[in-house]
């Protein structure tokens, strides 16, 4: 019996992600008594392999092929049904994250496997095996129980730290030849975003609502997230009237995100809105109503006008930096 785990890489390269995923399984596997697998599907240089045993992977199997290039749902849960029955393996990880959502599901079907979704802690208890994830959009938890020979998690971004164990793992590249006929996905173009870092990996969060008063009035709040190392982003009242693009939009119907800081500026916090970013470990909140929804859910609150505070607060930032 073994633990696998599913590693995403993005161009060759890992991110914090898959190294949060591996310290999971890490942690899964020692409470079991058992040793981690790393599976990664795609090109990805040696160097970047051997990372992943640097947080416990005990085995890294890396299958290459110019035909897996991109996420083929079928072809892709094909491939890890099999690892799976080669490795032995009776808990499956993944990230919760838009492949994961895709592939565990599928995963669980082909394998007949209860799945735990969103999980966010290690198990509580290994018999029954009982896993705790977050319900009702952060405001309450459950025990879910899984008694499935097989079983497989998804772990919500940014809820497991990060664990050193290196193993000095040696990874092993797999060559194989895949059925075209079998791949559904043909991806014909690719637009990739540059020079802004990417809402949903981003540590940290600037986000703006109608508070904000006008779409002339976010330069403030631009230059606070570029000096944090941060992402922009915006409630959905702020993407529907054209202020800022539908890709910043964060909640229910937007983004999901769990970033380690949350700054909320002029945003009430709707319950849609509090949906997509509960997971945060922090959250600030700035806004003129006392008693905003937001406060219920942030660390730290200011009641104030947002034009008012963010140009002190951007001041401080920039001193504080010199």
């Amino acid at each position: 019996m073994s633990v696998l785990v599913y590693t995403e890489n993005w161009d060759g390269k890992f991110k914090k992600l898959s190294y949060e995923l591996v310290s999971y399984a890490s942690s899964v596997a020692e409470m079991l008594k058992t040793k981690v697998t790393a599976l990664s599907i795609g090109r990805a240089d040696t160097d970047e392999l051997k990372r992943l045993g640097d947080f416990g992977a005990g085995k890294i199997i890396n299958i290459n092929s110019t035909q897996l290039s991109f996420l083929d749902n079928q072809t892709y849960t094909k491939i890890i049904s099999e690892v799976v029955a080669n490795e032995g393996a009776k808990i499956i990880i993944f990230s919760n994250n838009i492949t994961g959502k895709a592939l565990a599901p599928r995963l669980s079907v082909r394998l007949r496997a209860g799945l735990g979704s969103g999980v966010s802690k290690l198990p509580v208890s290994l018999d029954p095996f009982t896993v705790y994830k977050r319900a009702y959009s952060g405001n309450a938890f459950a025990h879910v129980v899984i008694r499935s020979e097989i079983k497989i998690l998804t772990l919500a971004q940014n809820s497991f730290d990060l664990i050193e164990r290196p193993t000095g793992a040696a990874p092993e590249i797999l060559n194989i030849n895949i059925d075209g006929s079998s791949i559904k996905t043909s991806v014909t173009d690719t637009l990739k975003q540059t020079g802004k870092i990417v809402l949903t990996d981003a540590d940290i969060v600037v986000s703006g609502g109608r508070g904000m008063k006008s779409p002339d009035n976010w330069a403030p709040l631009v230059e606070l997230a570029t000096l944090l190392k941060g992402a922009t982003a915006c409630s959905r009242p702020v993407s529907d009237e054209g202020w800022r693009s539908h890709e910043e939009h964060t909640g229910q119907t937007g983004k999901i995100i769990a970033p380690n800081l949350y700054i909320a500026v002029g945003i009430s916090g709707a319950t849609q809105h509090l949906a997509g970013i509960s997971s945060s470990k922090y959250i600030v909140a700035i806004n003129t109503d006392k008693d905003a929804p937001i406060f219920e859910a942030a660390q730290y609150g200011i009641i104030g006008d947002a034009m008012k505070v963010l140009p002190k607060l951007v001041e401080a930032v920039r001193n504080m930096k010199k």
